[in-house]
């Protein structure tokens, strides 16, 4: 059967899951970037997570609720874990620009968030009446929220907000 559901996966998800690893790879490695390619990737994943949901399960009532529940939840974690890294990204050589510490957790989180859709997709595709099952909606949509939050309270870290001074270092997460 995993041959089946694997030979029967659309090419531009196996494409997808080509770029999410080159992305993840890159930001194995320190870099500058800017403050718009720091936030493309949660921007897309958002994006590509409430477009499946309204899809799949329907974008109310409990399943988008936890949804914004997980999300809210997970970008207040990142939002306070990486204000706490031990270490700091400093503004890149302009204000739009930032230089982002290597680390492997985008990799990770990139992975796992490819995972969790690959599966829910699967399990829909096999046994469609999960789609109107509110446990497996529920849940399905609080971990695409628990993703989408990590990488955007990581990615609002990288912002220049009013009260920051563009000397002073701008704490992105490090994920190490």
């Amino acid at each position: 059967m995993l041959q089946q559901i694997v030979t029967h996966t659309p090419f531009h998800i196996w494409l997808l899951l080509g770029v999410l690893v080159w992305r993840g790879l890159a930001a194995s490695r320190d870099r500058a970037v800017t403050l718009r390619q720091a936030l493309v990737l949660p921007v897309v994943l958002l994006a590509l997570s409430v477009q499946d949901m309204a899809n799949r399960f329907g974008f109310d009532g409990v399943p988008a609720a936890s949804w914004l529940a997980g999300t809210l939840a997970a970008a207040m974690l990142a939002w306070r874990f990486t204000a706490q890294a031990p270490r700091v990204i400093a503004p890149g050589a302009t204000a739009a620009t930032v230089l982002q510490r290597g680390s492997w957790l985008p990799l990770a989180l990139m992975l796992a968030t490819f995972a969790t859709k690959y599966a829910v997709a699967a399990s829909c595709a096999i046994a469609p009446a999960l789609a109107g099952n509110t446990v497996f909606a529920t849940a399905a949509c609080a971990l695409y929220g628990v993703f989408n939050g990590l990488f955007a309270g990581r990615a609002l870290r990288c912002l220049p907000w009013p009260y920051r001074r563009h000397a002073t270092a701008l704490s992105c997460a490090t994920g190490r």
